[in-house]
């Protein structure tokens, strides 16, 4: 049987690979030229190391420029504290890695490609879905060429939090709200400056350093729908806070020239009360958007693929029909770790974010310092909830060898 990804973020290309190495015939749709886009979620946390382990690309990934952070510190105007430690997480891996994510998915789908069943379309735009009878069973997609389709027994809508083929579906997700928006830049890193990566909290003011050793990956939270104030005030209106939060930066704000240096992320956090229909499943963003709050959303992404690979992959295979109630199953799975995160996520919304954004910031306690909350903290930042394991088999050799259609086609 065959099977359509829309998307080529974590979600779909670690599907795509484990489901290639399972000899299914996939087609993995991405819209873009190439991953290269900037300031995306670039955390990988224990969990999905483990998968990449499980998968046998740890080596590969580690060969990869990286960082690791073993504790979250936070800065505050009064001093710092440790928010989590990942010390002594069970299992192979106690940091997360910062890696760019377009490292991450040429990473995935290299690996994919070494499997004659998987083919990967770039500037490949899914807009559509084939339906018979009440089924999917196919999609819609184009490129700069024209309109193509394209037929499969299952389509999985990776397409993200604005997902195309989750709209041609009728799935409408249920907002949960959110407080901020997140404007993303960078600034130029020089030896002196501090070495962790840290969260800074002041009254009225919450910011993220990611240290990405030549530069820093900078994100300034602003409430809801407060960038267009935000560019009224031009870019002074950035480089005042920026000089006041971190004064280490002062003497680089310059490279921050205008708003055209910075990108702005919308935050939503949603998800669908049903993640299919007959011949449909979405998963990742396309199933529930995350707030960057832990950083957890690439790696809630791949838990997805891992459970539906992992629930999938045998009729798939075997050309067994795959029911709406086997659809079902990957969303029940995934549905409750979903609800847990968001529902964090949320809590620290309203009780850290918002407070904070009011010009009225809480004290966090040092986590690290309460044991049980700290042991509860850390496996809920570095393993989530309800970690999923790769348990499907790798072929040898194929079932379908379709060699004429291996690797990457850039139409």
């Amino acid at each position: 049987m065959t099977c359509v990804i829309a998307g080529g973020g974590p979600a779909g290309a670690v599907l795509a690979l484990i489901l290639a190495r399972a000899g299914v015939e996939v087609t993995l749709l991405e819209k873009h030229a190439d991953f290269l886009r900037d300031f995306r979620g670039d955390t990988i946390h224990p969990s999905t190391l483990q998968v990449l382990e499980e998968l046998g690309l740890a080596e590969r990934f580690h060969d990869l420029p990286h960082r690791k952070t073993r504790a979250i510190r936070l800065w505050t105007d009064r001093g710092t504290a440790d928010l989590a430690s990942l010390r002594g997480l069970p299992g192979n891996y106690d940091y997360i890695a910062f890696v760019p994510q377009w490292d991450f998915l040429t990473l995935v789908t290299e690996a994919a490609k070494e499997c004659p069943t998987f083919r990967l379309i770039m500037k490949a735009e899914a807009h559509g879905l084939i339906r018979e009878d009440g089924v999917v069973r196919g999609v819609r997609y184009r490129t700069p060429e024209g309109e193509h389709e394209i037929r499969a027994d299952l389509v999985v809508a990776a397409d993200g939090r604005t997902s195309a083929l989750r709209v041609a579906a009728g799935l409408v997700p249920e907002e949960l709200g959110a407080p901020m928006d997140v404007v993303w830049f960078r600034a130029s890193r020089l030896p002196g400056d501090p070495d962790e990566t840290f969260l800074r909290l002041s009254a009225g003011h919450f910011m993220v350093a990611i240290n990405r050793d030549s530069y820093w990956q900078l994100a300034y939270v602003i409430p809801k729908g407060g960038f267009d104030e935000l560019k009224a005030g031009g870019i002074r209106a950035l480089h005042e806070p920026l000089a006041r939060l971190l004064p280490f930066l002062t003497d680089r704000l310059g490279e921050i020239a205008g708003f055209e240096d910075v990108s702005v992320l919308t935050v939503a956090v949603n998800r669908l009360r049903r993640w299919h229909v007959p011949g449909l499943l979405c998963i990742g963003d396309a199933a529930h958007a995350m707030s960057p709050i832990f950083g957890v959303g690439i790696n809630l992404a791949v838990q997805d693929a891992v459970a539906a690979a992992n629930l999938l992959a045998g009729s798939l295979r075997s050309g067994a029909p795959i029911p709406d109630s086997t659809l079902a199953l990957v969303q029940k799975r995934r549905l409750w770790p979903t609800k847990v995160t968001q529902f964090a996520q949320v809590v620290t919304q309203n009780r850290v974010i918002r407070p904070t954004l009011g010009g009225r910031p809480p004290v966090p306690p040092d986590i690290s310092r309460i044991p049980v909350l700290g042991r509860l903290v850390r496996r809920f930042i570095g393993l989530g909830v309800r970690p999923e394991h790769v348990t499907v088999q790798r072929l040898s050799s194929p079932t379908v060898p379709l060699r004429e259609r291996r690797g990457t086609f850039n139409t």
